[in-house]
């Protein structure tokens, strides 16, 4: 419900509703509000019906909404009971049958689009079959029938050519089309440039139009500037808050400052960044690296099966066991437990693990701080955007200000202890690698010493016996002290046991005669049971059929209900066609002319009479066309031979025109010959 409910939300603030909900405010919105809001969902699927649902009647609104939804042929969940409370639903503007609605028709909004659209033409006119009966009816509803499928196949078509791709004959044609509806624009341009000249001040009249045109357009590009203009004003807003912001922070990170404690703390960063840069990052990015190729290497080899996979496992755990081994034999061979210097790797190691620990938490630390930093940000411009914050007063502020200064007078201390800390693991790692480089430096005489004597690895062996030899003394003692736990254990549980026994054999005397209590009501129990089950069996047949029995009788009522409303129904329309008889009778036999012409008969009568001069007059008119068709094309040619004619006088005009213009111009370049 909360998906749905979501889903309708997000719906609602896109386009073309841009309604601005969340969850709170459209689940606190009334049962009118809700029916408005699925009424402008109706109105932008069709838009007969974007209306107010406060100017009409609720049951107008409600018999409008199920036509509209019968149309796009929602199907309300449930039988015909629930399809009752559905109606009382819609009516009263109730959410569980309002939200399934806008869930369904914001699902499906281009898809119902189309059929609102296509039912406008599509839905059957229903008409009596008395009306029928007249031949001017009949007729007019045949031609609508068959409008009705010339515009399936017509919409049929628009469909296939929305789909399909234009081949280029088909451009071309288009093209050649749009050339002739420009030349025909162009003539007719021409014919109201002439009516309109005939017009006093037409010149003025044109200018002022063009100056109108002119001016709504750069209204339109100023409008759109001013919007951008007042986006960017926005922006920058924003961040100017942001720099204030932040050098409000610096501010008080200053005051209380000095040089040598700034100098100190730019330090330490260094130190923190130079550690993640050399040290920290550079493991992640291998290990990540190393796991990248595993996957990739993963991915490249075909697909495994069960039997596969235990292989694998059987060799991973051979590898494992192989390497325990091989550890175990390294550690005999070269990690002495009596070393001077095993203290040393200790502490380094512990120092370096606390040193990575100390660094993912200081920067899980940042990353906290950056993150509540972003909120502070968020919630000041929420305070700003409300016209400002609360201010506190009197005792309220001084209790803030003593809050302060007890954090301030602890984050000095807290200071202090990390600053002493910092020292002392920069003590702790010089004296690291001091330690180093002396056990480095001892190792190489010891190794000298004993290759120059020629028992190398003395040492280590020396080493390692007594490792084991003190292992082993160790586990004796364990096993000695284990043997002595458990004998004394043992006689203390046999002890406990004895006690328990003494204890518990009154305890067992009554649990024998409880047993017996026990299976004689076992055998009551299942006695009653039985009797219990054959009654219920018995009950629960008899509810069955009394369900049954119930379920046909509402059935029976539901299907009653509805014959008595479909009768309800034939009644009004058989009252209303009656009323309607009696006022054509009560026109037709009446004295009065102007209650007589009133009358349907009459009017089709005029209509017939209409019809009748009109065709006469056509068809005279057929015939005087039919009579004048042959002289008229006969005069038609012979104007398109006179027009033929015309021009070919033209055509020679203008050739001899150039032709005597050519030989003037010999003439005269002949007799400037001659002067020369």
């Amino acid at each position: 419900m909360s998906d749905q409910i979501q889903f309708i939300v997000e719906k609602l603030n896109q386009e073309p509703f841009r309604k601005n909900y969340n969850l709170i405010t459209f689940d606190s919105l009334e049962s009118v509000q809700l029916l408005q809001l699925l009424n402008d969902v109706l109105g932008e699927i069709d838009p007969k019906h974007a209306v107010d649902i406060r100017e009409e009647l609720p049951e107008q609104t409600a018999k409008r909404m199920l036509s509209l939804l019968g149309i796009l042929k929602y199907k309300p969940p449930g039988s015909v009971s629930d399809l009752s409370a559905f109606r009382q639903g819609l009516v009263t503007g109730s959410k569980p049958v309002i939200h399934p609605v806008l869930h369904w028709l914001l699902q499906r909004t281009s898809e119902l689009k189309k059929r609102a659209y296509l039912a406008r033409f599509l839905v059957k006119l229903e008409v009596p079959t008395d009306f029928l009966q007249d031949d001017t009816v009949a007729d007019i509803n045949k031609q609508y029938e068959e409008l009705m499928e010339a515009f399936k196949n017509l919409h049929k078509e628009c469909e296939q050519l929305k789909t399909s791709g234009l081949s280029t004959a088909e451009i071309r044609r288009d093209i050649s089309a749009m050339e002739e509806e420009k030349d025909q624009l162009i003539k007719r341009v021409e014919r109201l440039k002439k009516r309109v000249e005939t017009v006093q001040n037409h010149q003025r009249m044109l200018e002022i139009a063009r100056q109108l045109r002119l001016e709504k357009e750069r209204e339109e590009s100023l409008a759109q500037q001013k919007q951008e203009q007042k986006n960017q004003l926005f922006h920058a807003e924003q961040r100017l808050q942001r720099a204030q912001l932040q050098l409000k922070e610096m501010h008080h990170a200053v005051a209380d400052s000095k040089p040598e404690s700034l100098m100190k703390k730019l330090e330490e960063e260094i130190n923190f960044n130079s550690y993640l840069v050399t040290e920290k990052i550079p493991r992640e990015l291998e290990s990540k690296k190393n796991s990248v190729y595993f996957l990739h290497k993963v991915v490249a080899e075909p697909a495994m099966g069960q039997s596969d996979l235990d292989v694998l496992e059987v060799k991973i755990n051979e590898v494992n066991a192989q390497m325990n081994q091989l550890i175990e034999k390294r550690m005999m061979k070269y990690e002495p437990i009596d070393s001077k210097f095993s203290m040393y790797r200790q502490q380094a190691s512990i120092i370096s693990r606390k040193k990575e620990a100390k660094a993912e938490e200081l920067q899980a630390a940042k990353e906290e701080m950056s993150s509540a930093e972003r909120q502070m940000l968020q919630k000041t411009n929420q305070a700003q955007e409300l016209e400002g914050s609360e201010m506190l007063k009197g005792d309220e502020f001084k209790h803030y200000v003593n809050k302060l200064r007890s954090k301030n007078t602890f984050y000095k201390k807290k200071r202090l202890e990390i600053a002493e800390i910092t020292a002392e693991y920069g003590i702790l790692q010089r004296t690291e690698e001091l330690l180093k480089q002396r056990h480095e430096a001892v190792q190489q005489q010891l190794q000298a010493i004993e290759d120059k004597k020629g028992i190398s690895g003395y040492s280590y062996t020396q080493e390692e016996l007594e490792r084991v030899s003190a292992v082993k003394s160790e586990m004796d003692e364990m096993k000695g002290r284990t043997l002595d736990n458990m004998s004394e254990m043992v006689k203390k549980l046999n002890a406990m046991v004895a006690e328990k026994k003494a204890s518990l054999a009154p305890v067992i005397k009554e649990l024998r005669q409880l047993r017996q209590k026990c299976q004689e009501l076992t055998q009551e129990c299942d006695e009653k049971k039985i009797q219990y089950d054959s009654c219920a069996a018995g009950l629960e047949s008899n509810r069955s059929a009394l369900e049954q029995e119930v379920n046909g009788l509402v059935e029976e009522c539901a299907q009653e209900e509805s014959n008595y409303r479909y009768v309800h129904c034939m009644k009004r329309n058989l009252e209303i066609q009656l009323q309607r008889a009696k006022e054509e009778m009560k026109a037709y036999v009446s004295p009065d002319p102007q209650e007589r012409r009133k009358a349907v008969r009459e009017q089709y009568t005029r209509m017939i009479l209409e019809q009748e001069n009109l065709g006469k007059k056509l068809r005279e008119k057929q015939k005087v066309v039919r009579e004048s068709h042959g002289p008229n094309m006969k005069q038609m040619k012979m104007w398109q031979d006179f027009e033929q004619l015309m021009e070919c006088k033209r055509e020679c005009f203008l050739k001899q025109q150039n032709q005597t213009a050519i030989g003037q111009v010999i003439q005269e370049g002949g007799k400037d010959r001659l002067v020369l």
